[in-house]
């Protein structure tokens, strides 16, 4: 298994040999590699199991920073960046040359972020180059939001895990690009659309289930537990062998054991914490399947129900 501590001098020095070193965020804890190089990238796909078509985001510590790795940033772009960097938002921008092709998956655009979390920012400052880091999981599963997650799941392909301790939002960053200057939403995430639209005014939503992504995070079936999977109606399920995973309140006739409540206060944004988490609970359980419940369709609510609705897609 991995070695897990908060040393950022080892991170560091790893990192450039082209290593890979989980890092925390605020959103999940990521795998990251330096992103401008191509054997180190390759790792982070072979690590994965991830498909080389599906594009990864590169983590930077400020604005300033970005203008070293992207062609523009839009006036809207920057208006976000300056509001909620650092945060759970990923700009989508048209790369510069220094941003290799196999990091984009080919594309002309990357998604690059700025965490909202002190460990990693620091890291950041000690490397001159950006981090693609992609979370740190096999690909298709449940996100880590734990440094024992990552271990759990990928600690015999990896040196290192920086721990930050738990994650605070839960769920990965919302990504935003810019389609003919149009700021449109890609990925829902930990920055809701309300919040977006109260910097930047209406912005348009694409939120694909494609086989041919323009950003993470976007293929039908993803973010799933190895136990089948579905969404519906909690209430309405007897058998005493199903995982249940609730919003707010537990079902009536499923064991207590078997079961996990995001929140019992209706907190939307304490769901999105214990989502991940819950479902790997769940996944461990002596349950045939997971039945999960869907959340208010408002706020980060969107990003949970699209992370369900992914994880349940065949």
């Amino acid at each position: 298994m991995a070695a897990i501590g908060s040393d950022l001098q080892k991170a560091k020095q790893l990192l450039e040999q082209n290593k890979l070193v989980a890092i925390p965020t605020e959103t999940v804890y990521g795998l990251a590699a330096n992103a401008l190089n191509a054997e180190a990238i390759t790792k982070i796909f072979v690590a994965k199991e991830r498909p080389f078509f599906d594009p990864l985001i590169i983590h930077i510590a400020d604005l300033a920073t970005a203008y070293n790795y992207v062609e523009h940033v839009p006036a809207a772009a920057k208006k976000l960046a300056d509001i909620f960097w650092p945060g759970p938002l990923t700009l989508l921008l048209k790369k510069k040359d220094s941003i290799p092709h196999l990091t984009t998956s080919g594309l002309d655009t990357v998604g690059i972020r700025c965490p909202n979390h002190p460990l990693t920012l620091q890291l950041l400052r000690l490397l001159d180059f950006p981090l693609a880091a992609p979370s740190a999981n096999p690909f298709g599963y449940i996100s880590p939001t734990k440094a024992a997650h990552v271990d759990q799941q990928l600690g015999n392909k990896i040196e290192y895990i920086l721990d930050g301790g738990e994650a605070r939002v839960g769920i990965e960053s919302t990504i935003v690009g810019f389609e003919n200057t149009r700021p449109t939403i890609y990925r829902m995430g930990g920055l809701s659309i309300e919040q977006i639209e109260s910097a930047i005014g209406t912005v348009n939503i694409e939120i694909n289930n494609s086989s041919n992504p323009i950003a993470p995070g976007q293929l039908k079936s993803h973010y799933a537990p190895l136990k089948k999977l579905s969404v519906g109606n909690i209430q309405t399920i007897r058998e005493s062998e199903v995982g249940i995973l609730a919003f707010k309140e537990p079902s009536k006739f499923i064991p207590l054991q078997n079961q996990r409540v995001l929140s019992p206060t209706g907190n939307l944004e304490e769901a999105a914490q214990n989502l991940f988490s819950f479902l790997r609970e769940l996944d461990q359980l002596d349950v045939s399947s997971i039945v999960a419940e869907l959340v208010p369709n408002t706020g980060i609510g969107r990003a949970i129900n699209d992370r369900l609705t992914r994880a349940a897609a065949e």
